[in-house]
């Protein structure tokens, strides 16, 4: 019988993160649901059963220190972790304000750095541990008004295959997974300012900005993120390490 891994999932309080989340309870795992939101947190680790809130600022590093040690202290290992805590802010390079660009560098590029840092010692120990980052198809695809976002992204993917060599031979995978539009809050939400940046209404935003260039033309579900990290977290993903998964419905 395959022993119940410890699964942390940042950012797992809403959106993909809980859906990843979901998908891994699903596939017998337990999962620590990391969020800076901690009622957030909380509801979410209720709602999904086999699951534990911590209240966690990824950006911080004693934050992620304490919470990965406590963690740790009570399930004796972490075996997957999923760096999927992310924002998003919409504004021209020449009007985009430092401290956007500084949060969002920190909690989707460090954050990522220090959760897999101090995870890292505990998959060592136990020649295993599989990290998957949640990236974005801007990694490699630029978009208008997201420059910080878009950077955040690309040097993910440029860790995630460092990473991935440094642990290679340590029964430790690390690989990205690139959504396309998922329908999440964070989309709904950016829709309207995309709009009134263009001078179009919400649905020309959505095809030009989202859609435009996908070929199946709809929004993704956030299960179909979920599922592609419990594939990469499985045995049978066990020779893929370094890549970046496109989950986009093609771009």
């Amino acid at each position: 019988m395959r022993k119940e891994r410890t699964v942390i999932v940042t950012g797992g309080a809403q959106g993909i993160g809980f859906a990843i989340a979901q998908e891994f309870i699903h596939n017998g795992d337990f999962v620590a649901v990391f969020d800076i939101n901690d009622e957030g947190a909380v509801a979410s680790a209720k709602q999904l059963g086999n699951a534990k809130a911590y209240k966690v600022n990824v950006a911080d590093e004693a934050s992620v220190k304490s919470a990965i040690d406590t963690l740790i202290a009570e399930r004796g290992s972490v075996d997957v972790v999923v760096n999927n805590a992310g924002l998003q802010f919409i504004s021209k390079v020449e009007d985009f304000p430092v401290e956007k660009w500084d949060l969002l560098m920190n909690v989707i590029l460090k954050g990522t750095f220090l959760m897999t840092k101090h995870s890292l010692p505990s998959m060592k120990a136990q020649k295993y541990g599989r990290i998957i980052n949640i990236v974005s198809a801007h990694g490699r695809i630029p978009d208008a008004y997201k420059s910080a976002y878009c950077a955040a992204k690309a040097g993910q993917t440029g860790f995630t295959k460092v990473v991935a060599l440094e642990n290679a031979t340590e029964g430790i995978t690390c690989n990205a997974i690139e959504p396309g539009p998922v329908r999440t809050e964070l989309i709904e939400k950016q829709l309207p300012i995309l709009a009134e940046k263009d001078g179009t209404t919400i649905q020309e935003a959505l095809d030009h900005h989202i859609l435009g260039k996908q070929w199946i033309k709809r929004l993704l579900e956030p299960a179909e993120i979920g599922k592609t990290a419990v594939f990469l977290a499985s045995e049978g993903a066990a020779a893929i390490t370094g890549e970046s998964i496109p989950v986009t419905g093609g771009i």
